[in-house]
């Protein structure tokens, strides 16, 4: 392996590491790393990898947004109760890093259930929605995963 595959093999492990972690755009920096390999050595197998990549990235990014939209409005969680996650969740990254993300998330989406539908029914929904995200993040990192090894087998043929 040359220096320049080293790197990128570094970048997209980072980049894989990034969307268990949410702090880094994990599934630009796969694609990314890619494209930068795929103009390195400049040959078709170096591109074919790359449109190959790049289709199961997007594809996931569509996918990870499409699943757990249809499991919150099966399970009767609104776009408001989600938009209260998120906006907690940003605000938890700048006050607690890196776990304030999660924190910030879970209490947010648990205080617009709880007003929402009281005490006792915020629970489980806090649960329909953390499940979610968790398979959201789950097909992001299968895309990548499955982006990485398509590298992988481009690096071997190269």
């Amino acid at each position: 392996m040359s220096p320049t595959e080293i790197l990128i093999a570094v970048v997209i492990a980072v980049g894989i590491a990034g969307i268990i972690v949410p702090v880094l755009p994990g599934t630009i920096l796969v694609l990314g790393a890619v494209l930068v390999w795929a103009l390195e050595i400049g040959t078709t197998t170096g591109w074919i990898v790359f449109a190959v990549a790049t289709t199961l990235l997007a594809a996931g990014t569509v996918v990870k947004y499409l699943v757990p939209g249809r499991r919150l409005k099966a399970s009767g969680v609104p776009n408001r109760t989600l938009l209260v996650g998120a906006l907690l969740a940003f605000i938890g990254f700048f006050v607690v890093p890196v776990v304030g993300l999660l924190i910030g998330f879970v209490l947010g989406i648990y205080l617009a259930e709880r007003a929402r539908l009281g005490a006792a029914q915020a629970w489980p929904s806090t649960t329909a929605a953390l499940k979610a995200v968790g398979v959201s993040i789950l097909i992001e990192l299968v895309a990548a995963c499955l982006a990485a090894v398509t590298w992988v087998v481009g690096v071997v043929l190269t």
